[in-house]
């Protein structure tokens, strides 16, 4: 452009100069134009989009016979699968170019993928993941951060991060991820919708990348509770009807300490929920002491932590524990290829994985043997009537770009109340209850290995009870927060409990559970 400006400059008086300069100057503007045209077309179909997909396709449902006996359960419904998933004839990108690059398109389908498409599902594409599936952000470094629909500002979680917001953008009825250490668990809440996390090995995990295969579950996503109850019918392979049992909640009150909701919109939105729908009392327990006392291999790995309030060490631990088998089985099943591809990975996902692949693991039994032993913990906890309630995470969804200034922080708080499920392979339920500060507020219900059905027949007949208790809430006048007035008064309760455990009192359960009508009169 200066140039040209130069030339007229010189040659001011010559007319084909000026014609000359006109037809530059046009060209550089119209280029300019396109660029822009072109930067706000990328821009409008990424929001169109909310750069949930990966790519777009139509699987539609298997052909049925001309009289097919009933309706199928998922017809009509529409899904999207994370990029972890086996698709007949299309690469599995595994969230990163260079896994992409260095693999063939699959000559199969992933079991879980037929059988939606056996019960009238279509699915119309895939999603944006964190790479390798290593993250809990849903941040990408190569194919973008899926913009979370709910608070666009903030991350949307993952690293199921693209099929958790094409279900909040309402894009698809349903959509499937993997959940190892959270990444079911944590867009479901950030994205303020259903996130169903089953017990390791209820669903195939034939035609899924593995990651860990001892904490690999495949989850699926909904805004509808009826969805995402027919889909675990579907999935879960379950019987249509079994007899009704009662349910005994368990609020898990050291876990809700850490959480910055108040318990106003929590505990207090739960409890009046299910007022009338079981007859029993709903409970509170010392989560941490109780995996304290009953999972003992924990006591090798140290218990210590100035990073989390309120002292739940035991849970500190017990993410330690999942964190190094998360990591010491990715190292086995990737190691090779790492090694010799080399890819180009985001900072903090490079961090990680070359993390997993230099560690030497050592005693590698006894992290199973935690696991096995907190199975046991959570079956003894909850029996056959049990659900326990916990914040399905403690923070809320940090900004956008800003996870480097406290990821260390962040990961960890996480972490300890995710490693519950994860590492006892119960089933997890996380359920939207509106919003606090601008962010989606979630709260999770867990249950024992196997007790998938019942976990999703509880969700779906508290959901409309719990939606009701939000809109009351949300109306209502703050009421004091007992996350600042009693825990150290219910510690108190509880240690003294723990010292006395053979004493028999009618009020007073073992293993540090209180009735909350009795814990009520303490506070």
């Amino acid at each position: 452009m200066s140039k040209t400006i130069n030339l007229i400059k010189a040659n001011a008086s010559n007319p084909k100069v000026w014609i000359v300069a006109g037809i530059t100057v046009a060209g550089i503007l119209l280029l300019a134009d396109t660029t822009r045209r072109r930067r706000r077309k990328a821009i409008i179909i990424q929001r169109q989009d909310f750069g949930a997909f990966l790519e777009r396709f139509d699987l539609i449902p298997f052909p049925q016979p001309p009289t097919p006996p009933a309706k199928l359960p998922l017809q009509g419904l529409t899904f999207a699968i994370k990029d972890i998933f086996d698709v007949k004839g299309y690469v599995t990108g595994f969230g990163n170019p260079d896994w992409r690059r260095t693999h063939e398109p699959s000559d199969k389908m992933a079991l879980v993928l037929t059988a939606l498409l056996q019960n009238g599902a279509k699915c119309v594409g895939k999603t944006v993941m964190d790479e390798l599936a290593f993250g809990i952000t849903g941040e990408n470094k190569h194919y973008g951060t899926p913009i979370n629909p709910k608070v666009q500002s903030n991350i949307p979680g993952g690293s199921s991060s693209g099929s958790a917001v094409a279900v909040a953008a309402e894009f698809v009825d349903f959509a499937l991820g993997t959940d190892t250490i959270g990444c079911i668990r944590i867009p479901a809440s950030f994205c303020g919708i259903l996130g169903f996390r089953p017990s390791h090995r209820a669903v195939s995990t034939i035609g899924l990348i593995p990651h860990s295969q001892s904490l690999d579950t495949i989850g699926w996503f909904a805004r509808d509770p009826s969805v995402l109850h027919r889909v675990g019918h579907v999935l879960l392979k379950v019987k249509a009807v079994e007899p009704k049992r009662e349910r005994r909640l368990v609020f898990a009150d050291d876990l809700f300490q850490l959480s910055k909701v108040t318990k106003q919109k929590t505990i207090y939105v739960v409890s009046k929920a299910i007022e009338k729908l079981s007859d029993q009392p709903p409970q509170q327990i010392n989560f941490s002491q109780y995996v304290a006392s009953n999972v003992p291999s924990l006591k090798a790995f140290g218990q210590n932590s100035t990073n989390l309030q309120y002292g739940i060490s035991a849970l500190k631990a017990l993410s330690s524990v999942m964190v190094s088998l998360q990591s010491y089985e990715f190292k086995t099943n990737h190691e090779e290829w790492v090694k010799n591809v080399k890819p180009r990975l985001g900072p903090q996902i490079s961090h990680r994985v070359l993390a997993a692949i230099n560690t030497k693991y050592e005693n590698v039994k006894v992290l199973y043997k935690v696991g096995t032993e907190m199975r046991a913990a959570l079956q003894s906890l909850l029996k056959d009537d049990g659900i326990l309630v916990i914040p399905t995470i403690v923070d809320p969804p940090p900004k956008l770009n800003s996870m480097k200034d406290y990821s260390t922080e962040f990961h960890d708080r996480a972490c300890a109340v995710l490693s519950i499920a994860s590492m006892s392979g119960g089933c997890q339920a996380c359920v939207p209850l509106g919003n606090d500060a601008g962010c989606p507020v979630s709260v999770s219900f867990v249950s024992y290995h196997g007790a998938d059905k019942f976990l999703l027949d509880a969700v779906l007949d508290m959901y409309a009870s719990l939606q009701d208790q939000v809109s009351i809430a949300s109306k209502s006048a703050p009421l004091p927060d007992v996350n600042e007035l009693s825990y150290r008064k219910r510690n108190y309760f509880i240690s003294k409990l723990l010292v006395n455990k053979e004493e028999k009192r009618p009020d007073i359960e073992k293993n540090g559970i209180a009735r909350m009508t009795h814990t009520k009169e303490i506070c």
